[in-house]
């Protein structure tokens, strides 16, 4: 379905919804257009402005409880635990393997380093968020 704003030879300004252009085109070609003012079958396209926003949004705010209840998350997990990037894989086995001090961290890794790490036995948990890159 598209929406055209039309106006008639005498002026009159209207709206319209049809099937496809296509399908307006075929009806103006054909005389079955009229105006809903006064009756005038010479009906063309108005110029039309795109309905956009011109009001900033704020990326920064969540729009919705779901967004919010995200943002807190990722709060809880960046204040709570050390960022360790793509040395995800290998900081959590050393830490399973008492190679290095258990700690809560997060990070990157690949789908086959995730799958071996539960393979393994140790408890890992993919996050609902994409990591800021930082200068880590």
């Amino acid at each position: 379905m598209v929406r055209y704003s039309l106006s008639c030879a005498d002026g009159h300004s209207f709206e319209s919804w049809f099937g496809s252009a296509s399908a307006f085109d075929d009806l103006a070609k054909r005389g079955l257009l009229s105006c809903a003012e006064c009756g005038s079958s010479k009906v063309e396209k108005a110029l039309m402005a795109p309905a956009v926003s011109t009001a900033p949004k704020d990326l920064t705010k969540p729009s919705d409880p779901r967004e919010a209840m995200l943002a807190a998350m990722r709060r809880q997990v960046e204040e709570n635990s050390d960022y360790v990037g793509l040395s995800f894989a290998a900081e959590a086995r050393a830490m399973h393997e008492g190679t290095k001090p258990e700690r809560s961290i997060w990070g990157e890794a690949k789908p086959e380093e995730a799958k071996a790490l539960i393979e393994e036995g140790i408890r890992v948990a993919p996050l609902p968020f994409i990591p800021k890159r930082s200068a880590n």
